[in-house]
């Protein structure tokens, strides 16, 4: 399990998860948003573009 935080949010990951590769993003306890880093899509949930923004950054920095 890999866990990220960033810009208020945390980025979750989980070894051996099940298909797509994807990380749940989550505020205050509550889960925001699945996203796929396979597709770089949304998978449920609502992301901002600051959100978008900093997936990118972390993908971009090899974290995800």
């Amino acid at each position: 399990m890999g866990k990220i935080r960033r810009g208020g949010y945390l980025f979750i990951t989980w070894k051996g998860d099940h298909p797509p590769r994807h990380v749940h993003i989550i505020k205050d306890s509550k889960t925001v948003a699945k996203w796929d880093l396979e597709r770089s899509c949304l998978i449920e949930g609502r992301v901002t573009r600051q959100i978008i923004k900093i997936l990118q950054s972390l993908v971009d920095e090899g974290e995800l």
